[in-house]
């Protein structure tokens, strides 16, 4: 999945950067890293979101339960 398809411009996505685009709280964004839904990377003490990473994320999310 592109980052384009979903209008994702940028290459990584801070936090705050992500919660401000997903209609999404903060303990929600942290659950999908912790299963693992979405990849989050760690570049120093900044956790951040590469692009392709939120594509996949966002195209799982679009699909049905049992596809």
């Amino acid at each position: 999945m592109q980052p384009h398809q979903f209008n994702l411009t940028k290459a990584a996505y801070s936090v705050g950067e992500l919660l401000a685009i997903l209609p999404i709280s903060r303990t929600t964004l942290y659950r999908a890293v912790q299963a693992e839904q979405l990849k989050a990377t760690k570049l120093g003490s900044r956790t951040m979101f590469l692009a392709p990473h939120v594509a996949e994320f966002l195209a799982a999310l679009a699909l049905p339960p049992n596809a």
